[in-house]
């Protein structure tokens, strides 16, 4: 007597026979593995450069960093795919269901609606893992050239990827679910994703909460895991969207409901989602895992800054498009930010390039604050550089900088190397063994199609 399947092991080979038949499925994975094998071919080209290959000029091995050379622009390959494609795959199996009218049926099984919906949405996050197939050869074809790979910050990289592509399939599988159709739900999913660009440049230019929501559009959140930082604030944000977005779809696509019900329902989602989103965004807690440390200060200035309880207001002065203000958030406002309990930045600049501004006031200023509630102490400095910064703060606490003289400089890792067997695995190898799994994939039911019944001979 044979044992029957479980519903959901059932349901989830479903999907994935649905996974295999979806001809978006195999663009992308054919298509993510030129775009990587592209990345990753350039960026050892021009690491080898750097390292001074063929006898031209080598540049310091502290800048020959394997995190910002190697691997976050082979794996920006991912992004790519995640932004323009992998909505798309998600739409496939929603919409699609939808269309055929397999959606009633599945309303109608015994089994709960919500195990079809996690089924599926087992079977997008499986076909988004299988693509990482094409990263991980890139970073074994790294490693065999002798090249340095940090785990954990490698690891840190592709989770930031991981979720991202999370991201992507929630958007397209609750566009799939609200619009009418495939075409449609496609519009919708690049609107959103058009949105979030635009935010990130409305954001350029304005402070306060616009900045604060565009620190978690998917460009900014993933260059945070490009730095080597795991932030908890950014991994539960972008975990809690990527939830809400199949929650909605599986709200939504409950046909037998009133429209009034399935409304609520999602209302109740998104408002749920917002207060949590909300909430994480006031964790603090991050851990810097890159080799250099080019999050962290000196680990005697971290551990000082760290035992000061008093906030630190920051007020600057400096408009969205001047460099020297990008020099202060990535050398030390994001240092400050993850090292002190309790940091509060303000910007008072009100154009965008500080062309306008008016020069002869206080433009270019930045005052740092510290209130211990007994006493309030400001200065203020001009400087974007870390030291003098760092020497601004110790100033208003009263104490004198700690050496730091027994943190290790990084070294930096040069290769002056080329893989000439890069293009043959991308460009040929990979094409031929997508179109032959997928020919094999495809194949058997075609096959067993052209037999003839062995009960009308």
């Amino acid at each position: 007597m044979r044992s029957r399947k479980s519903p959901f092991r059932s349901l989830l080979g479903k999907e994935l026979r649905a996974l295999d038949a979806s001809q978006s499925f195999w663009l992308l994975l054919l298509v993510v593995g030129l775009l990587v094998g592209h990345a990753f071919t350039t960026s050892v080209g021009l690491y080898a450069e750097a390292s001074g290959i063929g006898g031209g000029p080598a540049a310091l091995a502290q800048g020959l960093n394997p995190l910002e050379g190697i691997v976050v622009p082979t794996f920006g390959a991912y992004d790519i795919a995640a932004t323009l494609l992998l909505p798309f795959v998600a739409i496939r199996l929603v919409a699609g269901e939808k269309q055929s009218g397999e959606l009633a049926l599945t309303l109608q099984a015994p089994a709960p609606f919500s195990i079809a919906m996690t089924a599926k949405c087992i079977a997008l996050f499986f076909a988004w893992i299988v693509t990482g197939a094409a990263g991980g050869i890139a970073m074994a074809a790294w490693s065999r050239l002798g090249g340095h790979l940090s785990p954990p910050e490698t690891l840190t990289v592709v989770l930031g990827h991981v979720l991202r592509g999370l991201l992507a399939l929630s958007i397209g599988a609750a566009a799939g679910a609200l619009a009418a159709s495939a075409a449609s739900a496609a519009i919708v999913a690049l609107t959103i994703t058009i949105g979030t660009w635009a935010l990130d440049y409305v954001a350029a230019a304005r402070g306060g909460v616009i900045a604060k929501v565009a620190e978690y559009t998917p460009s900014a959140a993933l260059r945070v895991f490009e730095r080597g930082e795991l932030r908890a604030s950014t991994i539960l944000i972008l975990a809690t969207v990527a939830l809400t977005g199949f929650a909605i779809a599986t709200s939504w696509l409950r046909e037998g409901d009133t429209v009034n019900r399935r409304v609520r329902r999602v209302v109740r989602t998104v408002v749920i989602a917002a207060l949590l989103c909300v909430g994480f965004g006031r964790l603090h807690y991050s851990w810097d895992a890159s080799e250099s440390r080019r999050n962290s200060f000196s680990r005697a200035d971290d551990k000082f800054l760290r035992s000061i309880r008093a906030p630190l207001f920051v007020t600057v002065n400096l408009a969205a498009e001047d460099p020297r203000l990008e020099d202060l958030e990535r050398g030390v406002l994001s240092k400050l930010e993850r090292t002190m309990r309790d940091v509060r930045v303000d910007y008072i600049a009100s154009g965008r390039s500080g062309l306008f501004e008016r020069q002869g006031d206080h433009y270019g200023e930045v005052w740092y604050q510290i209130d211990t509630g007994a006493a309030s102490h400001s200065a203020m400095t001009r400087s974007t550089t870390e030291e003098i910064v760092l020497e601004t703060i110790y100033s208003l606490v009263g104490d004198a900088r700690p050496a730091s003289a027994g943190d290790a400089a990084y070294a930096g890792y040069p290769l002056a190397a080329r893989d000439p067997a890069a293009p043959w695995i991308f460009f040929v190898a990979w094409p031929v063994l997508v179109l032959a799994v997928w020919w094999r994939v495809r194949r058997p039911s075609h096959a067993r199609s052209s037999l003839p019944d062995p009960e009308s001979q």
